[in-house]
């Protein structure tokens, strides 16, 4: 069992890595968030649907699991609409800053949907991590649209990964998944045809926006989503959630290498982020010494 769950929070590292490329990939692509978020969704449901009928996977699921997934989807679609306009009207580094308060959302709302108790630290890391955001907001005063909306986008993902960490306890990966980015699709398409967007011009790009999407749908999204529900059957949403915080350094990182000077923000900036995502990991080394706690058998 301890063996699963190193290789399980190895293989979620990867994923991760791959997050953090998805920025890169956001921030190279040129068309807007939505229609980005709508082609990514309609590819990666594509791949997904391949794959589960090579499986011969059964799509039957009970009527209070669709009212998860219709949430799931709709939730995961304007996660990643917010995620990519925070890149575009930012910067990479900027928006992924405001991801990793993330697990602090997660702590906020786990107990109640997970009916156990709040635990004192969190608050106080809490506190911790508003600091944080106030230091970051007020060197980069012309990034607080931006950061707004990752915050937004932030809470959003920490919702998402809650409802899977139900969902995953009763369903396959690949077709929570399927469902969950289809629905996506469809309720895009909703907003799409509502604003007066809905015309072939949304599929006429430029060939390396189609490369850079293809990616971002067949390996950042159908491969990365499927695996990162998997790794949840022996992950908490909580680890999921505190190990997806990692996703700002790799994101940052890759992005100092790519865009070079654009990245590049004021000290301050890196001392707020510092704050947010030491937080994060000291909760988890917290809840991991108090797991080994519970398992240890009293004398």
């Amino acid at each position: 069992m301890q063996k699963d769950r190193l290789l399980n929070l190895l293989h979620l590292h990867f994923i991760v890595f791959i997050w953090g490329f998805t920025a890169i990939l956001g921030k190279l692509i040129t068309i807007d968030s939505l229609p980005l978020v709508w082609i990514r969704m309609g590819l990666a449901t594509l791949f997904i649907m391949v794959y589960i009928i090579i499986a011969k996977f059964s799509l039957k699921i009970s009527r209070k699991a669709f009212w998860w997934l219709l949430g799931g989807g709709i939730v995961v679609a304007m996660h990643w609409v917010t995620f990519f306009l925070a890149i575009k009207v930012s910067t990479v580094s900027v928006a992924l800053a405001m991801m990793s308060t993330g697990a602090f959302f997660t702590a906020l709302m786990e107990p109640f949907l997970y009916k156990r108790k709040i635990i004192g630290y969190e608050i106080f890391f809490g506190l911790l991590v508003v600091i944080g955001l106030y230091l970051i907001f007020k060197v980069e005063t012309q990034y607080v649209y931006g950061m707004t909306i990752a915050l937004i986008s932030a809470f959003l993902a920490a919702v998402f990964s809650l409802i899977n960490g139900k969902l995953v306890k009763t369903h396959r990966p690949s077709i929570i998944s399927f469902y969950e980015l289809g629905i996506g699709v469809l309720f895009l398409t909703a907003i799409l045809m509502v604003k007066g967007d809905w015309s072939m011009s949304l599929i006429i790009l430029s060939t390396s926006d189609w490369v850079y999407l293809s990616i971002l749908a067949l390996v950042c999204t159908a491969y990365a989503f499927i695996a990162s529900v998997k790794v949840m059957k022996i992950l908490t949403p909580y680890t999921v959630m505190l190990t997806t915080n990692l996703e700002p350094v790799y994101g940052i990182l890759l992005a100092w290498f790519i865009f070079g000077s654009e990245e590049k923000m004021k000290p301050m900036f890196y001392v707020g982020a510092l704050i947010i995502l030491s937080t994060v990991i000291a909760n988890g080394i917290l809840k991991q010494r108090a797991n080994i706690k519970k398992r240890v058998p009293k004398i």
